[in-house]
């Protein structure tokens, strides 16, 4: 619950900057001198992109959510298995243990959304964001029947 506040208070953050962002590139717009509007329309374009990156993680934390919420009611959730050092974080042997048996499931049934799913919470583990995005890009494409890339 605590990084859904973090992420809502973070995303709050961002579109009161795009809009601030934005005003200023449409006051530069506004003054009509030649390098005023390109200024202009530059600093519009931050604030775009900002917006729709924003839109994609949205729509990513969104999906992910639904496909662990489902494989929660199904039972399927992976076991925490991982073994943690004093401080709490996660022995790298252990994620590593874990993830080479995810990886094994997934080669196994390639097509089942459940192990792309479990294999991308052992690349979180293991450390490896990208690899883990990837993972449950491919988790969401298939759970919900659009083809591969």
């Amino acid at each position: 619950m605590r990084s859904k506040i973090s992420y809502a208070g973070s995303a709050v953050a961002l579109l009161f900057y795009f809009v601030l962002v934005g005003d200023r590139g449409l006051l530069l717009i506004a003054d009509g001198r030649p390098v005023t509007v390109a200024f202009g329309v530059a600093v519009l374009v931050l604030p775009l992109i900002g917006a729709w990156f924003l839109w994609h993680t949205t729509q990513f934390a969104r999906h992910a959510g639904r496909l662990g919420r489902e494989l929660e009611a199904e039972g399927g959730l992976p076991v925490d298995e991982l073994t943690r050092t004093p401080s709490g974080r996660i022995d790298r042997d252990s994620a590593d243990a874990v993830f080479a048996k995810r990886q094994a499931e997934t080669e196994a049934a390639p097509e089942d959304w459940r192990n792309w799913f479990r294999l991308a919470v052992a690349y979180f583990d293991a450390r490896d964001t990208p690899r883990a995005r990837k993972a449950m890009q491919r988790a969401i494409a298939l759970h919900d029947g659009r083809p591969q890339r």
